[in-house]
């Protein structure tokens, strides 16, 4: 058996691409699991009106900020959320959510209109 020493410097060179593509698949995850952008249809039973445009209702949007807020244990903070109101179907609009901590403390979480059309609104929030 003819074993082959490589040099010090190889190794570690080694080591290192290794640690650093591992950490770049981590992020990679972190960034596909962790998103904050939604699109929503505007059907009959998740949409209302306001101000006479049609909107998705406050408990649609906050049942998806919820479910998207913590989905890693480091990224965001486990909420329960409420909005005010439902969210136009208009680009740029936005609104202010809450955020609701287990200990009782309260956080604001922006949510923005990108796009809307007649049958679907794509929103995000901030973390």
């Amino acid at each position: 058996m003819v074993r082959m020493r490589l040099p010090n410097g190889m190794f570690l060179a080694g080591v290192v691409g290794g640690a650093a593509a591992m950490a770049g698949l981590f992020w990679l995850a972190t960034a596909l699991i962790a998103r904050n952008e939604s699109t929503t249809e505007l059907n009959q039973y998740d949409t209302m009106l306001v101000d006479g445009h049609k909107a998705l209702k406050p408990q649609i949007v906050a049942g998806r900020t919820q479910s998207l807020y913590h989905p890693l244990p480091w990224v965001g903070t486990k909420v329960e959320v409420s909005c005010p109101t439902g969210l136009k179907a208009l680009a740029g609009t936005t609104m202010t959510c809450t955020g609701e901590r287990h200990d009782g403390s309260t956080i604001d979480i922006p949510v923005t209109v990108i796009r809307a059309t007649d049958t679907h609104i794509t929103w995000k929030f901030e973390r």
